[in-house]
């Protein structure tokens, strides 16, 4: 059975939840590490239960021709520099959210993997989490009928006690609440409701507790998006809160609604004074070693084995919540409505 071997670029917190999820997959496996730190290869590959290579140069790392995929864990202001490069050489990527912190380097990244032919996987990991599988599985049964409205949000304090916290909190790498972390409840808002965002309106604010004072940006928004199809929905992202992880969703059709892990549907006559029980687990932890990489990274594997580009969660997938997230960005900046349009889109050619 043929292996992709994976190296992982930049060896943080991260890193540690990718290399045991990738080593669990059927096809995937961690032979490499590329760290601008001193590593000990022995220590790493006894830790890990496997020969693992330790590189200091991304380019010596690249010019491996055994090293099939790359998955990129350092910094966002790094990706565009590295998906390029990378790329070029003709390594498929994993890459870490956000994938970028502009437009402009959005669609750079994007022209590079579709120049290479390069397939893609990037980590919104909940669109894999059981909640959002079985929700999903809920909207494309038509339980819940047409939705028109929706809210996701992400409630996380990510405070001094997150090592991330020391270089996340600054403007220059950290970007926006929803760049930060929020983005995982926007990507999750806009698959649920499944239409096109055409405006969005977003404000933000920041908490008074000293503990989240080193932030440089507004570290609470509330997002209001408009679709295509008429629907509206909402995206609160709150990273300066002091309360357990929170992944609140709220869906409203037609013939339904969910709430988190129940729900109630007219098509199944259940009880609509009490909810019913969706029977999935939760997105209900921060830590990256609770969240659901194997079942991601299996998927990008057995697609990159048939040839076909990763489900779910492709760099053209991830590339259409970021859009969202920066035209909510510019909406709290400039403090009106914006509309997708304005944010200078565009559709690549094939």
């Amino acid at each position: 059975m043929k292996k992709f071997n994976t190296a992982i670029v930049g060896y943080g917190w991260v890193a540690t939840a990718h290399i045991p999820a990738i080593n669990a997959t059927t096809l995937g496996q961690v032979t490499a590490i590329c760290s601008p730190r001193k590593l000990d290869a022995a220590e790493l590959s006894s830790k890990y239960g496997r020969p693992i290579q330790v590189y200091n140069d991304l380019d010596e790392l690249i010019a491996n021709p055994d090293i099939h995929v790359l998955s990129l864990c350092g910094f966002p202001t790094q990706r565009l520099e590295q998906v390029t490069r990378a790329a070029k050489a003709g390594k498929h990527l994993i890459l870490e959210k956000p994938l970028c912190l502009s437009l402009k380097e959005l669609q750079q990244m994007r022209q590079a993997v579709r120049k290479a032919g390069v397939k893609t996987c990037v980590c919104f990991e909940c669109r894999y989490a059981s909640q959002f599988l079985a929700t999903k599985a809920v909207i494309d049964r038509g339980l819940l009928g047409d939705l028109h409205y929706g809210e996701v949000d992400y409630y996380h304090g990510i405070g001094p006690w997150y090592d991330q916290f020391r270089w996340c909190k600054s403007k220059a790498e950290g970007g926006s609440s929803l760049l930060e972390a929020g983005c995982h409840a926007l990507d999750a808002l806009l698959m649920c409701m499944g239409s096109e965002v055409t405006e969005v309106m977003s404000y933000d604010t920041k908490s008074r507790s000293p503990i989240f004072a080193p932030y440089e940006f507004p570290s609470t928004s509330v997002t209001i998006l408009k679709f295509k199809n008429g629907s509206v929905g909402k995206c609160a992202s709150v990273i300066d809160c002091l309360q357990p992880y929170y992944f609140h969703t709220h869906l409203v059709g037609s013939k339904g609604s969910l709430l988190d892990n129940k729900f109630h549907s007219s098509d199944l006559g259940t009880n609509k004074t009490i909810w019913s029980s969706l029977g999935a687990r939760l997105v209900d932890s921060g830590d990256v070693a609770d969240h659901p990489y194997q079942t991601q990274f299996e998927a990008f594997f057995n697609a990159l084995d048939k040839g076909k580009d990763m489900p779910l969660t492709s760099l053209e997938d991830a590339a259409i919540s970021h859009e969202v997230i920066f035209a909510a960005d510019r909406s709290a900046e400039k403090g009106r409505p914006v509309k997708m349009s304005e944010v200078g889109v565009k559709k690549l050619k094939r």
